[in-house]
């Protein structure tokens, strides 16, 4: 009996944890559907239809995965897939999208916020009289003001609208007869300093009189206001009340007939004039390559010195006579195991014009000298060189040590056979059969040095400047540290669409790189079957 009772036994714990799953996944879908439910009254609410579509689609999406036993195998597909979509698909599709906009400082707004945000400015009429006011309290901390008139008369503002003190729903109290009021009903008289901590509150309160609206325009006076500017849809322009002047919408910004503009712009779609102004406008263009000639040498020197140096140290930690080969090797791969933003501000530190140790304690002592590190344009480079050697050169030793040591021996036997010198074997067994196992890496090499900002940005910052750039751009920048001081270094603000332009730029350039590495290195190709 207890033999046939255990499988029976087993297949309840089995019934009963699939209920337990099951019950789980429910509650989790619940949850997940509830918060899409609440996200999609937001999105409705606020006019983002084409974002509500997405929503619905991939709650349903995930509903329909995770409770039919049709398409089991996509459960553990879909969180990668989601993440795949939030953190890649979506910033390259967006980034695509600013580069053909105007996004940036002064162009923030939709066209509508924008329209909203000054048809609600006003403007002070000058033309009409304004009020000394004395504000008044009550103990549930609403706010009362008698106004005086230039010429004497009094006016009671309260709920929004203004009372002749006799008519007024608050009775004034002077209780000492000195002919200030104490109380206006139930509100108590407040000092000038008493209502200084309310004033943001005060400063928005309204009150109509004679259909025109009366505010704060200091702590001690009330002005009537009006609308300072009207849109007119038709003409699609905002008439400025005060002036008459007319500012027409054009290509992201209100602009007067004699070229002034308004200060706030809105977003919009300029093509591409973006990319136009990188290749065609001199103002742009001319800055931009040379931050362009300037990377692709930068990346193309940094791969040279750090495969030499890798190269010459591990031909030379491969030779059997050499002592203590372990221990170099360990000691040579610090620089590779430390933090490269570590090493970078170390780095910094070390090239300091005024108190690095490289001036101080070398260069000053020996030639009388220090050098500008970071205020001459060729030392500045030479320095990111420096520091791009050492943190690179340990890598290149790794690949170059395994690469030699796969080459076989009996080569270099048959080449001593043949009496050929050391550097003959280097130079005509060595480094070929070297140079065609890592040349992928080296392309690779150069794509990673190519948008390598740590370097670029913690050493030198892309310093020293350009003299005469309009875009904040340094002899030391790189097409990446470029765009992002374009987006958020500017003097007048970021300039988002003209850095997602450079970063689209980018991304096409490493994209032919790695096109082209793909293709040299023979990857994704079928390997031939033999019988």
């Amino acid at each position: 009996m207890a033999n046939l009772s255990t499988p029976h036994r087993g297949s309840l714990e089995q019934k009963r944890f699939g209920s337990l799953g099951q019950m789980v996944k429910i509650i989790l879908l619940g949850l997940v559907n509830a918060l899409a439910f609440w996200a999609a009254v937001v999105l409705f609410t606020q006019q983002h239809y084409w974002m509500l579509v997405l929503l619905i689609c991939g709650v349903a999406a995930i509903d329909f995965i995770y409770l039919s036993e049709r398409v089991y195998p996509l459960r553990f597909i879909l969180p990668g897939t989601i993440f795949l979509l939030m953190m890649v698909v979506y910033p390259m599709i967006y980034t695509v999208y600013v580069s053909f906009t105007n996004y940036g400082t002064g162009h923030l707004l939709s066209k509508e916020m924008v329209i909203a945000q000054y048809t609600n400015r006003e403007m002070q009429r000058k033309d009409l009289p304004t009020y000394r006011a004395e504000a008044f309290k009550n103990p549930a901390g609403e706010f009362a003001f008698l106004l005086v008139e230039p010429a004497g008369g009094q006016l009671v503002a309260v709920d929004g609208k203004v009372f002749p003190v006799d008519e007024s729903p608050l009775t004034p109290v002077d209780t000492d007869g000195d002919g200030s009021y104490e109380r206006l009903g139930a509100y108590e008289r407040q000092s000038v300093l008493s209502i200084f901590p309310h004033l943001s509150q005060l400063q928005k309160l309204t009150f109509e009189h004679e259909g025109l609206r009366l505010k704060m325009s200091s702590p001690n006076e009330f002005a009537y206001f009006t609308q300072r500017y009207q849109y007119d849809a038709e003409r699609d322009l905002l008439l400025d009340l005060e002036t008459q002047t007319e500012y027409f919408a054009v290509n992201g910004n209100f602009v007067a007939a004699n070229g002034q503009s308004l200060d706030v712009g809105y977003k919009t779609n300029v093509g591409w004039r973006n990319f136009r102004n990188l290749f065609t406008d001199r103002r742009y263009a001319e800055p931009f390559l040379r931050v362009f000639l300037w990377t692709v040498t930068f990346a193309f020197l940094s791969v040279v010195e750090t495969f030499l140096l890798g190269m010459l140290l591990a031909v030379l930690l491969n030779d059997s006579r050499l002592r203590f080969r372990g221990l170099y090797r360990a000691l040579l791969i610090v620089p590779y195991a430390m933090p490269a933003f570590v090493t970078c501000l170390i780095w910094r530190g070390f090239f300091s014009t005024e108190l690095g140790i490289i001036n101080s304690a070398f260069l000053v002592p020996l030639f009388g000298k220090a050098i500008p590190w970071f205020q001459d344009p060729f030392w500045a480079k030479v320095a990111v060189l420096i520091v791009n050697l050492w943190l690179g050169f340990p890598y290149m030793m790794l690949i170059c040590s395994g690469a030699i040591q796969s080459i076989p021996r009996d080569l270099y036997e048959a080449a001593m056979v043949d009496g050929a010198t050391g550097w003959k074997r280097f130079r005509l067994i060595t480094f070929p059969l070297l140079l065609a196992q890592i040349t992928p890496l080296l392309i690779s090499s150069f794509a990673f040095n190519f948008n390598n900002l740590n370097v670029i940005y913690l050493v030198t910052r892309g310093r020293p400047p350009i003299p005469g750039s309009l875009t904040p751009t340094g002899a030391t920048d790189i097409l990446i540290s470029y765009t992002y001081r374009m987006a958020f270094e500017t003097g007048s603000g970021g300039n988002y669409g003209l850095a997602a332009a450079v970063s689209l730029l980018i991304f096409i350039l490493v994209s032919l790189i790695t096109i082209f590495n793909i293709k040299s290195a023979r990857m994704f190709e079928e390997v031939p079957q033999y019988d």
